[in-house]
């Protein structure tokens, strides 16, 4: 190669190095821009399916959020336990992993003891009365006590629904003995397999990601969840009856991880607030039409219905709570005073 043909190389390809080079320098300040305004990342575990109420509301409360401070957080929803799975959310919290989680009131009954008077069966009349012991006084001990000792900064409660059983095969079941030798699935805790065994059956821990295929192979032989989710979740494809126990009212703490929470300002706090009482407030709403829909529903899907003596499995449920060692750890007093509320 000529000396002037390599010299014509080495000032072509000098002017790209210094054009490419300065095209770099005035990216990166666009980049960052790009990255700052993606907002704080703010993950979202839950382990229900995308057609659950409490998911849709999740995607309300991102909605929500963007208007209430626009370009100021980056929501990230993550369905059926693919970040984290149940039971596992708070641990993660707590490291930092994730900041915001489902959490129910016996995940946080294996950490304090003393409120598993919260998991007991019957003890909540309806959804007024659920909102009325977590939302008064109450309900503030409980998030100041939550926060102090676990990190966590509850925000609401949300309504999930009144928890029924559900049966693989027919059987006729009216009182808590009829339900003897059944493979209940329950969530892993010690409180909700307490549970399970006091409505007569015997308790299986099972991921609620693995309800379906368990239920189509007869692993259980059946579960207990509240009527919306048995639809969103189609558990009706494979179950064959309800039985309308109403043995619990059920709900769901809207979560953060208290690392996250104290590093917001006043505003970001308000603005994230205001976000959650408005997907509550479309998760209650959805839940409680669904419920007024939902037994037709699943007649009009071949399950059959029925109602047990209600009574019969109340007084089993809250008489074995209530001789149980979680009884031995409840606040003097507590119990009148959630039923007062």
């Amino acid at each position: 190669m000529s000396r002037q043909r390599s010299s014509f190389l080495h000032r072509t390809v000098g002017r790209r190095a210094v054009i490419a080079g300065a095209a770099g320098l005035l990216a990166a300040p666009f980049v960052s821009r790009l990255a700052f305004a993606a907002g704080q990342p703010i993950r979202i575990s839950t382990p229900g399916s995308d057609q659950e109420w409490q998911s849709k509301a999740l995607v309300a409360f991102k909605d929500a959020l963007e208007k209430e401070a626009p370009g100021a957080f980056d929501v990230q929803i993550h369905f059926n336990g693919t970040l984290f799975g149940q039971g596992t959310e708070i641990e993660a919290m707590q490291r930092g992993n994730l900041e915001v989680g489902m959490i129910s009131p016996q995940d946080i009954a294996e950490l304090i003891p003393e409120y598993s008077i919260f998991t007991t069966g019957y003890l909540i009349r309806d959804l007024a009365h659920l909102d009325a012991v977590y939302d008064g006084e109450i309900g503030t001990e409980y998030k100041e006590r939550v926060a102090k000792e676990l990190d966590l900064r509850i925000l609401r409660s949300q309504y999930i629904g009144a928890r029924h059983v559900v049966l693989r095969q027919e059987r006729d079941v009216k009182t808590p003995s009829d339900l003897a030798g059944v493979k209940l699935r329950m969530p892993g805790s010690e409180a909700w397999q307490f549970l399970g065994n006091a409505l007569g059956a015997s308790a299986t821990p099972l991921a609620f990601e693995e309800i379906y295929l368990a239920m189509q192979t007869g692993t259980i032989d059946g579960l207990e969840n509240p009527l919306p989710d048995i639809i969103s979740n189609k558990f009706y494809e494979v179950a064959k009856q309800i039985v309308l126990t109403g043995h619990m009212v059920a709900n769901t703490f809207f979560t953060f991880s208290d690392k996250f929470w104290s590093t917001l300002d006043d505003s970001e706090k308000k603005a994230i607030e205001n976000a959650e009482a408005a997907a509550k407030k479309f998760n209650d709403d959805g839940v409680v039409a669904t419920e007024k829909e939902a037994v037709s529903f699943l007649q009009g899907k071949g399950l059959k219905v029925t109602t047990p003596d209600v009574a019969a499995f109340r007084g089993q449920v809250l008489e074995a709570f209530a001789q149980s060692d979680f009884a031995k750890s409840w606040p003097d007093g507590m119990l009148k005073r959630i039923e007062a509320a």
